[in-house]
Order: structure tokens, then sequence, then C-alpha cells
């Protein structure tokens, strides 16, 4: 069975390691999974139940919720901004978590994980991302982390996919994250 993964990365800059991790995740995807990196998070206007009516949801909003409707799990990459998670993953998150009851997020696998520059790699960021796509309906794999600190130094001169401490880690987080897809179905 073959299964697609959407990737959203809560870091819009350039040279990211958070996008640099997602990447790695995409190039290293077992056989039968499918890691789409999503582009054009920076584009979404901030939720707003006043622009999110039905016929004229902004159009970016909309390419967001057909690639989740597409998706059979998520893939949360978040950096740690001021010691919580960076407004452009959480401003998905509400996105996907309408209409309500019924969001693209519904029911379906969600893993978090990332990279930060102090030495805890993120974790209160991605704990909030955890909660976030929870509340909005997601199935939250609790159990499937990943927080690689130091994320400047580590990967001042390596990409991700180079780091073999890394990629084995990333390999582990999807090959899970597509046996829970499975497993939510059944449910």
């Amino acid at each position: 069975m073959s299964v697609r993964i959407l990737a959203l990365v809560g870091s819009l800059r350039a040279g990211s390691h958070n996008r640099q991790l997602a990447e790695a995740a995409v190039k290293l995807a077992p056989a039968g999974a499918e890691i789409v990196l999503y582009e054009g998070l920076g584009d979404i206007p901030f939720y707003n139940e006043d622009i999110d009516v039905e016929g004229s949801v902004p159009a970016a909003a909309a390419k967001l919720r057909e690639a989740a409707g597409t998706a059979d799990a998520f893939l949360l990459f978040s950096p740690e901004y001021n010691g919580t998670i960076p407004a452009v993953l959480k401003n998905a998150i509400d996105w996907l978590s309408r209409p309500y009851g019924a969001g693209a997020l519904a029911g379906k696998p969600v893993a978090v994980i990332g990279t930060a520059f102090g030495q805890y790699g993120g974790v209160w960021a991605q704990d909030e991302a955890r909660k976030a796509a929870g509340i909005a309906g997601g199935k939250v794999v609790e159990d499937i982390k990943l927080s690689i600190p130091h994320s400047v130094t580590r990967f001042a001169e390596t990409h991700p996919v180079d780091d073999a401490e890394v990629a084995a880690q990333l390999t582990e987080v999807v090959t899970r994250l597509q046996g829970q897809i499975g497993a939510a179905t059944a449910a």
C-alpha cells in the first residue's frame, strides 16, 4: 500500500535547517511512502472566520486544504520561536482544523519533529504543535519524536541527509508514521 505524507515546515527561511530536515525525509522515505513537501505556507492569510466562507476561501488556504485532503498522514517540522510554535505552522493547523469536526487533519496520523539552535532541539515548540494538531482533530502519534539540538553548528556544513545518525532517525520516524496509517484507517 502506497501512502502519501504531507510535510509542513514551520520555517520560511530559505536556509532553514527544518526545511533541510524535510528535504532529507523526502529523499529517505521508505518504499511505499511518498512525502510531499508543501510549498506556500507563507502565502496563506492568518485564519479568520470572516474570510473562511464557502465559495470564497482564499486561494492559498484552499490549496493547502486540497493538498491535506489527499494526504494519509502529516509530518510537521517545527523550529522553536521564542519558546513556542512558529506562527506560520500554527496558522496552517488553524486552516486545516476547519470546518469544525471535518477538517483535513481529522483522524489522520500526525507526527511532529524538528531541529533548533538550543540544547533541547525545539521540544517546547514541538509539544505545542502536537497539542494544536490534536485539538484540530489530528491523531497525534505521541511516541514519534525527534528533536535535534544545536542545529546551527550541527548542520553548518552538513545537510541532514548526509548526517548518518539523523538519516537513520528520519527513516525510522517515517517508517513508524507509515505504520500508523493502516492503524488509523482500521480504528
